[in-house]
C-alpha cells in the first residue's frame, strides 16, 4: 500500500499530468462542458447545492469578484470565492471568507478523484473548478462567487445556474479563441447568461450592446447597466486609499466612499459590485449599504486580493499590476506615467513579460518610449522568450535589457533606481506572481 502524497506531490500531479492552459495554451482547452459535468456527477453534483454569482469579462473579473465577496462577508454571509489564476499559492483560487482551502483537503480531494481523473482525462482547470464546487458544498457556504476562466460559453465554470450573472466589460484578448471582433468576444462572454437570471453589464459599448440585448431576450433575462446606475467621482487619494463621491442615479443620493482598491480602473469595478449587491438584496440577501461601504474600504484585508495596482514599496515607488491585454495595460500605463511620487524628473523603469498568445506588437505600441525596460520571461512554457520580446519592443521604439529570469530583471531594476524614480512590474500574471514570490522568500 502506498503512502498518501503530500501537498507538493499533489500539485506536481495536477501541474504535470493534466493539460494546463497557463502552461501550454489552447491545446489544454476542451471543446465543451462534458468533462466538467462528468466530474461533477461523479461526486454528487456539488454545483447544484450552492448559491452562486457568475462573473465573466475581459478585465476586472478578479477585482469585482473580491469586492463582491468582501461585501457579502462584511454582511455576515459565509462566502466562497473561486478565482484564477493564482499568483503565489494554488490555494488562492479557492477561499471561504478570505481563508484558503487547506493543503490537506486538496490532497484528499485529488486522491479520491484520481480514478475518475484517469477515466475522464480532464484539464487542470476543469479539476480546479470542480474542486471549488465540492469544497463550497461541503463547507455549506451561503453563497459562492465564481469567476470564469476564459470566455464564458464553454468555460468550465459555466455548468452553474447562478442567482446573478455579471459581465464586467468586453475588449480584445485571446482573439484566437474568442474571436477577433468585440461582437464575437461578447457573444462568447454572453454564454453565461441563463434563463431568467438577471445580468449586470459593467460597461456599455456600441459594438456589444446589441449582442447582450439579444442574448437576454432569448433567455428572458433582465439587463442592468452598472454604468448607468452609479456615478463615481474621485475626490482624493493617499498612500492607502482612494476617496470617491458615489451617486445613486436612481435616487440622486450622494455618499462618501473610501476604498483600498487603488487603481484608477477600480471605479468601473466598484460600480459593478454595487449594482450586484442591489440585485442580491432583491433576492433576499440582507446587505446594508453601510456594510457594503465598510467592505470596500478593506477588500484586500477581507479577501487577500493582490496584484492589482499593488504598491510594493513607496520610496522609491514600486508597483505591480497584472494587466496583460491592451485595455488593461492602457489604464495601468496611464496611471503609472501620471504618478510622480517624488519628482516629475524621475525616470520610469518597467519590468515586463508576456505570454505568447497576446498581441505583443500592438500592446508594446502603447508603452512609453522614455522608460527604461527590463524584458523578461516567466518560468512557464507559454512565456514569450525575453530575447523575442526585446526584438519586438525595438520595433516599437522601446529599449532595454533582457533577463531570462524575472527575479534577476526585478533586482536589476531596483539597483538602477534613484530616489526620484518609479518602477512598474506588469504584462502577465506569471511575471507579477514570480516577483511576489521572490519578495516573500526574501522576507521569510
Amino acid at each position: 500500500m502506498g503512502t498518501t502524497p503530500d501537498y507538493r506531490q499533489t500539485l506536481e500531479y495536477l501541474y504535470e499530468k493534466l493539460p494546463m492552459f497557463s502552461r501550454t495554451g489552447k491545446a489544454a482547452l476542451k471543446p465543451d462542458l462534458a468533462n466538467t459535468l462528468r466530474l461533477c456527477e461523479a461526486i454528487g453534483n456539488p454545483h447544484q447545492k450552492i448559491k452562486t454569482v457568475h462573473i465573466a469579462g475581459t478585465n476586472g473579473k478578479g477585482s469585482v469578484s473580491h469586492a463582491l465577496a468582501a461585501m457579502l462577508q462584511q454582511s455576515g454571509y459565509k462566502t466562497g470565492l473561486y478565482t484564477s489564476p493564482h499568483l503565489i499559492d494554488f490555494r488562492e483560487r479557492i477561499r471561504i471568507n478570505g481563508e484558503m482551502v487547506s493543503k490537506e483537503w486538496v490532497v484528499q480531494f485529488v486522491e479520491q478523484l484520481k480514478p475518475v481523473i484517469k477515466e475522464v482525462k480532464p484539464s487542470f482547470f476543469e479539476i480546479t473548478v470542480v474542486m471549488a464546487f465540492a469544497y463550497f458544498a461541503e463547507q455549506e457556504v451561503d453563497i459562492a462567487i465564481i469567476e470564469s476562466g476564459l470566455g464564458g460559453r464553454l468555460d468550465s465554470t459555466n455548468v452553474i445556474t447562478p442567482l446573478l450573472s455579471i459581465i464586467t466589460n468586453i475588449s480584445y484578448d485571446h482573439k484566437d479563441l474568442l474571436g477577433d471582433t468585440l461582437a464575437q468576444i461578447a457573444s462568447e462572454k454572453a454564454g453565461i447568461i441563463k434563463e431568467g437570471v438577471p445580468v449586470v453589464i459593467g460597461e456599455q459599448n456600441a459594438e456589444t450592446e446589441r449582442v447582450f440585448f439579444e442574448h437576454s431576450v432569448h433567455k428572458h433575462s433582465v439587463l442592468h447597466y452598472a454604468q448607468s446606475l452609479w456615478g463615481l467621482v474621485r475626490v482624493s487619494h493617499d498612500n492607502n486609499y482612494q476617496y470617491y463621491k458615489i451617486i445613486n442615479n436612481a435616487t440622486q443620493e450622494m455618499l462618501d466612499l473610501r476604498t483600498d482598491l487603488q487603481g484608477n480602473f477600480q471605479q468601473h469595478n466598484i460600480k459593478i459590485a454595487l449594482t450586484a449587491i442591489e440585485l442580491l438584496r432583491h433576492q433576499g440577501f440582507v446587505i446594508s449599504f453601510s456594510n457594503a461601504l465598510i467592505a470596500l474600504s478593506k477588500v484586500k484585508k477581507l479577501t487577500e486580493l493582490r496584484g492589482r495596482w499593488e504598491i510594493l514599496q513607496r520610496n522609491p515607488l514600486i508597483v505591480c499590476d497584472v494587466a496583460h491585454n491592451i485595455a488593461g495595460l492602457t489604464e495601468t500605463l496611464q496611471q503609472f506615467q501620471a504618478t510622480k511620487e517624488h519628482s516629475e524628473y524621475g525616470k520610469m523603469h518597467i519590468v515586463v513579460g508576456f505570454v505568447r498568445d497576446k498581441d505583443i506588437a500592438e500592446a508594446l505600441a502603447i508603452f512609453p518610449k522614455n522608460a527604461i525596460y527590463y524584458f523578461t520571461n516567466a518560468q512557464t512554457p507559454r512565456a514569450l522568450p525575453a530575447e523575442m520580446l526585446q526584438s519586438i519592443a525595438k520595433m516599437a521604439g522601446l529599449n532595454g535589457t533582457t533577463f531570462t529570469n524575472v527575479n534577476d530583471a526585478f533586482s536589476a531594476a531596483k539597483r538602477a533606481m534613484n530616489h526620484e524614480d518609479r518602477l512598474l512590474v506588469t504584462g502577465s500574471f506569471f511575471v507579477v506572481g514570480e516577483v511576489l514570490q521572490f519578495l516573500e522568500a526574501a522576507v521569510a
